[in-house]
């Protein structure tokens, strides 16, 4: 069956190790919507973080796609939001509770491409995440914002090992009301309980009436698995972690080798 749509995380997928698209992954792109193929980034990032790449892409329009922080919004490239799924402020506040007892740096994105902490001492996690996704850093308290501010995510964020020493306890503490995921090394995220990249991918997939067979996912982390696990075609790219390999149905090259341009020649293109 012809692949319809491909899904593509951005960092370290789409991107190679500057932050840069190659030319033979625009070149592919290009070539594949020629074809009439959808190609929909997606990503933990924001809008405004994804807006730079769509451009280069030359991907357009009220009728293409984009999903963005981690499936929580699923909206035209136009801005036309298909789909929410959003945080309650509670939440909210008991992640920068958590935050300032175990004293790990931590903030959330609303569904503005905006980057709210109460921390004083900003880490530079923080300050490179608003720096990428071009989103304003404000630094807030709960109690600053209205009683109904609602977040698309929060992030606790740091350095690999200081994440590492309390995964374990985020998730006991949030894991039965939110989705926890640890999206990189630097990042541990907590979205709506619904929320995941495979779900996002399966609804935008049922908006336009494909099936999964005819869809295509390319990513290269754990928050990328559960597109794995909807998309007829996998492809986990070779700089990817060890468990994304392992639940791929194709280990495409890595991202400093034109990995996605490989992948989409070899599995999406018919000609």
């Amino acid at each position: 069956m012809n692949i319809r749509l491909i899904a593509i995380d951005i960092d370290d997928t789409l991107l190679n190790s500057d932050g840069k698209l190659l030319p033979s992954t625009v070149s592919m792109v290009h070539r594949a919507t020629e074809q009439g193929i959808k190609v929909v980034l997606c990503t933990g990032r924001p809008l405004a973080g994804v807006k730079p790449y769509l451009d280069e892409l030359g991907i357009a329009g009220d009728d293409q796609y984009v999903i963005t922080y981690n499936g929580a919004v699923i909206e035209s490239v136009a801005g036309r939001v298909v789909a929410k799924h959003l945080v309650e402020n509670q939440y909210y506040r008991q992640m920068t509770a958590f935050s300032k007892e175990h004293h790990v740096p931590f903030n959330v994105l609303d569904a503005d491409s905006t980057i709210y902490t109460a921390d004083r001492d900003v880490n530079w996690v923080t300050v490179v995440q608003a720096w990428e996704n071009k989103a304003g850093l404000l630094i807030r308290d709960p109690d600053d914002l209205p009683d109904d501010f609602q977040i698309a995510k929060g992030l606790f964020v740091g350095e690999g090992p200081q994440l590492d020493a309390v995964e374990s306890l985020v998730k006991e503490t949030f894991g039965d009301q939110l989705y926890v995921v640890r999206a990189a090394t630097n990042f541990l995220e907590l979205m709506h309980e619904n929320v995941n990249k495979g779900q996002a991918l399966k609804d935008l997939a049922g908006v336009l009436n494909f099936k999964a067979e005819e869809v295509m996912a390319l990513g290269d982390e754990r928050n990328d698995l559960p597109m794995f696990d909807f998309a007829g075609t996998a492809v986990a790219m070779g700089n990817g972690s060890e468990v994304a390999k392992s639940h791929a149905d194709y280990v495409t090259g890595t991202n400093d080798e034109g990995g996605v341009a490989d992948a989409i020649r070899k599995l999406a293109l018919t000609d």
